[in-house]
């Protein structure tokens, strides 16, 4: 492994202690059919517990370390591990320190957005496979970098966009591409409003279990506030961009899906937005984006069908969500065969498929060059909306030709000493 600018910075600024003995283990690098997969989780609140759950249900894992910024978190997340397994995890609080713990075979990251890629870049580099939360980046660059280092040092990384380990999309996606609900004409993506929970607050203390600073990595240094981490985060531009990479991230990933567009994008996009009067957040309280496909318009957005999509075809609309499928003028569609050509991989369960990866080598379903060009969907529709201009997207280059104002949004600095590992 190729890890000495990691290393080197751990040792210079002292961080990345563990807070739990830490023995010298042989990894577990050459899975066979009886191998268990020891994994440490970097983020283990809200999702990141929920994420822990699922796999300390999994019979091919062991959960062997938890690292959060937020000692409380932290503590809680270890006591279930232990509760569950009767053996207590390695705890960290850097996750550079867990990234160098051999005993860990593969991470899941579960921070905030603001937070997947230097994670995921520095696991690829330190040998480790990798599942990381939905959007899988902050902006498009770091996506980019994020696919480069997954293949660089050869590493599985699912992104954790589940809806495509459900049934129910995986019909959606089949009947759209077999051509039964006819020619696609439009389709509506319907993404839920802002759910903060308001008023706006006065900054404050950051309280002692959390180590702020930390917690802010990349993103500018700004006073805390507790309105603006934990979930919160999403409602800020600098950690997040809002419902739109939240659930855009899921259903314009079941849009790229079924269009066979999950190595490219849209060729277009325009949005318009309103925004909260008295400033409690940052993202927009209402939006609506449409983006031009070839051949097709797809419109996302707070008014659209709730909780899903919507395919709208001369031979039939269909509406997908995780809790049903239906095909209001063509119900036949839903029993018709499905040729060969048009069969999609199949996975029942998200956790399941990346962990058959990590022991197979393959690509997961939802790889990090898919999670990569349907996050550039959400961001290119944020960019839009934040402009106020219609972009032209060179999905090939990832450039919007001849506009250095949206260009430049394209990609964000970081605060030192963090940097974005490219070309690596």
């Amino acid at each position: 492994m190729n890890q000495p600018h990691r290393r080197r910075f751990l040792q210079a600024t002292g961080a990345g202690l563990a807070t739990a003995w830490m023995p010298t283990v042989i990894p577990a690098r050459a899975f066979g059919a009886a191998d268990r997969i020891r994994t440490g989780h970097i983020g283990v609140r809200n999702q990141g517990t929920n994420n822990l759950k699922e796999l300390l249900k999994n019979k091919n894992v062991d959960v062997a370390a938890v690292c959060d910024v937020d000692s409380e978190v932290l503590a809680k997340a270890a006591k279930l591990v232990e509760d569950t397994t009767k053996t207590a995890p390695r705890t960290y609080k850097d996750f550079r320190a867990l990234l160098d713990d051999n005993v860990v075979d593969a991470v899941v990251i579960t921070t905030p957005d603001h937070w997947h890629a230097i994670p995921m870049i520095d696991a690829c580099e330190a040998g480790k496979d990798v599942y990381c939360e939905k959007p899988l980046s902050l902006f498009v660059t770091e996506g980019r970098a994020m696919v480069e280092a997954a293949r660089k040092y050869n590493r599985v990384v699912q992104t954790g966009t589940q809806q495509r380990s459900d049934k129910r999309f995986r019909q959606a996606v089949e009947i759209v591409r077999s051509g039964l609900l006819g020619k696609i004409q439009q389709i509506r993506v319907g993404i839920p409003g802002v759910n903060f929970t308001g008023p706006a607050v006065a900054d404050s203390t950051p309280p002692a279990n959390l180590d702020y600073d930390f917690w802010l990595g990349p993103a500018p240094k700004k006073p805390y506030n507790e309105k603006h981490v934990h979930y919160l985060f999403r409602f800020f531009w600098d950690y997040s961009g809002g419902q739109m990479t939240n659930f855009g991230a899921h259903h314009l990933d079941i849009v790229q899906w079924a269009l066979k567009m999950d190595d490219s994008g849209p060729l277009e996009v325009e949005g318009r937005a309103r925004y909260n009067k008295d400033n409690w957040y940052e993202v927009p309280e209402w939006f609506e984006v449409t983006y031009t496909y070839p051949g097709v318009k797809v419109i996302a957005g707070n008014d659209q069908p709730p909780g899903g999509v919507y395919f709208e075809g001369t031979q039939g609309n269909l509406y997908v969500t995780r809790s049903k499928i239906e095909c209001e003028n063509n119900p036949a569609v839903l029993k018709a065969e499905i040729s060969e050509s048009n069969r999609v991989t199949v996975s029942d369960n998200h956790f399941q498929n990346w962990i058959d990866c990590v022991k197979s080598r393959a690509k997961p379903i939802a790889d990090v060059e898919i999670g990569h060009r349907s996050a550039t969907v959400c961001h290119l529709g944020n960019i839009a909306i934040r402009t106020g201009k219609k972009l032209v997207w060179d999905s090939e280059r990832e450039v919007i030709p001849g506009d250095d104002q949206a260009n430049a949004m394209l990609t964000r600095p970081y605060r030192e000493p963090w940097k974005l590992e490219r070309n690596i």
